[in-house]
C-alpha cells in the first residue's frame, strides 16, 4: 500500500477509534461497573428487577405483552423506536396510562458507531420530536446495540437525558432460539437487582412472541421468590 493511503487509512481508523469505539467502550466498562452495585440493591430486604423492552412498539407483539404485564401488575421499562412509536401513538399511550415508563431507543434502530455527526444530531432531534408529539417527555435514552458516539453523548448531555443499558440479556431477538431456552437463560441469568433487556418489536421470525412465552414462564418463578418489579427511573435515578 502506498505510504499516501496508508496514512489516509491510519487517519480514518483514528477518527472512528475515538469518534465511536473508544466511547462505546467506557459506557461498557461503566456498565458493568455500576450495575454490580446498582441502586436498587441499596434498599435493604428488598430483591428486585426491573424488566425492560427495545424495539417496539409493534402492534402484533406490544399489546399481548402489555395485557401480560398487566394480569401480573408488573410496571416495565419500554425504550421506543421513534418512527415505530410513531406508527402506533395508541400503544405509547396505553403504556403511560398502565404505570410504564416510555424510554427512547433512537429513531429508527441505527448504530451509532457508523454514523456520522449530522445524521446522528438530526435523527435524534427528530427522535425526540416525535415522542414530544406523543405528549411523551423522555428522560431515559438506550443506544441500539449498546453503542454511542461522541455525537449522540453530546445530543443526550444537551436534552437532559439519562443513559439506561443492562445487566442481563437472553438473546431473544434470535430467530432459532426457542421460548424454553429464553426462559432458562432468565431463570440462569436473572438475579437481586438485575436490569433485563428483552424486545418487543424486530427480531426473527416472530422473536417477540416467544419472548411473550418465555415470560409467562418465569414471571410466576421469580414472583414466588419474592422478587419486585421497578422501573428504569428508581435504577437509575429520576
Amino acid at each position: 500500500m502506498p505510504d499516501k493511503n496508508k496514512n489516509a487509512a491510519i487517519a480514518a481508523a483514528a477518527v472512528l477509534l475515538s469518534y465511536s469505539m473508544l466511547p462505546t467502550a467506557a459506557v461498557r466498562v461503566n456498565n458493568y461497573i455500576t450495575n454490580k452495585i446498582p441502586a436498587v440493591k441499596k434498599s435493604a430486604g428488598r430483591k428486585t428487577i426491573c424488566l425492560s423492552f427495545d424495539d417496539g412498539p409493534d402492534s402484533r407483539y406490544t399489546p399481548e405483552l402489555l395485557d401480560l404485564l398487566k394480569e401480573n401488575d408488573i410496571s416495565a421499562s419500554f425504550f421506543a423506536v421513534a418512527e415505530s412509536a410513531e406508527k402506533n401513538p395508541e400503544l405509547i399511550q396505553r403504556m403511560k396510562d398502565e404505570g410504564h415508563l416510555v424510554g427512547l431507543h433512537s429513531l429508527n434502530h441505527r448504530c451509532p458507531l457508523f454514523m456520522g455527526m449530522r445524521d446522528t444530531r438530526e435523527e435524534f432531534m427528530r427522535a425526540v420530536d416525535i415522542m414530544h408529539q406523543l405528549d411523551t417527555d423522555v428522560i431515559y435514552f438506550r443506544p441500539p446495540w449498546g453503542t454511542i458516539n461522541l455525537q449522540l453523548a453530546g445530543m443526550m448531555h444537551k436534552y437532559g437525558m439519562k443513559m439506561v443499558l443492562w445487566s442481563v440479556m437472553a438473546e431473544d431477538w434470535r430467530g432459532d432460539i426457542t421460548a424454553e431456552e429464553i426462559a432458562r437463560r432468565l431463570r440462569r441469568r436473572v438475579h437481586s437487582g438485575s436490569v433485563i433487556c428483552l424486545h418487543d418489536g424486530r427480531g426473527e421470525n416472530a422473536a417477540p412472541a416467544r419472548t411473550i412465552q418465555a415470560l409467562r414462564k418465569v414471571i410466576p418463578v421469580w414472583k414466588s421468590a419474592g422478587y419486585e418489579f421497578v422501573k428504569a427511573d428508581e435504577v437509575y435515578g429520576k
